[in-house]
């Protein structure tokens, strides 16, 4: 796998933690910047049964996509695929919504195949990082402004 493709790879569940830092569900442990985070999205792990419609529909219930295509030919060129599974490439509106999908999507079952969703950075333009950032900045400046009227409160 190339060092380009090499944070689609799933990683397996930290089973060291102290019991009381565990949590009900086992999770990976990953950190995401700012950089990393993305409203693309790359979803593994859908069988490969023609599921297309099924996929995209599932998707929508988080938010618009203005994008939504079947990759599995691009991304076996770059990374060994799960046999008999399908990858599809996809691009919300907005970046929360992308949160969101992730959040409630990755690791869960789907068609009896279990989704992989991982953020897809290296699909973005520069125009699209510097909206990211830029959203970022807003999203900062607005929690430092509801923090500072708290407190004077």
């Amino acid at each position: 796998m190339s060092t380009t493709t090499s944070h689609h790879k799933r990683l397996a569940y930290c089973t060291t933690r102290p019991q009381y830092r565990q949590g009900r569900e086992l999770k990976a442990v990953k950190v995401y910047t700012v950089a990393s985070e993305s409203r693309h999205m790359l979803i593994f792990g859908v069988p490969k049964v023609n599921l297309h419609s099924e996929i995209k529909n599932k998707l929508q219930q988080f938010g618009k996509l203005r994008s939504f295509t079947c990759v599995s030919n691009e991304m076996a060129e770059r990374i060994e695929l799960e046999a008999f599974t399908d990858v599809y490439a996809a691009q919300f509106e907005r970046l929360e919504q992308a949160r969101h999908a992730k959040r409630h999507l990755d690791a869960k079952q789907f068609f009896g195949g279990i989704l992989h969703i991982s953020y897809a950075p290296e699909r973005e333009n520069s125009e699209e990082l510097r909206e990211k950032l830029l959203q970022r900045r807003k999203e900062i400046a607005q929690r430092l402004q509801r923090n500072q009227l708290e407190q004077s409160h």
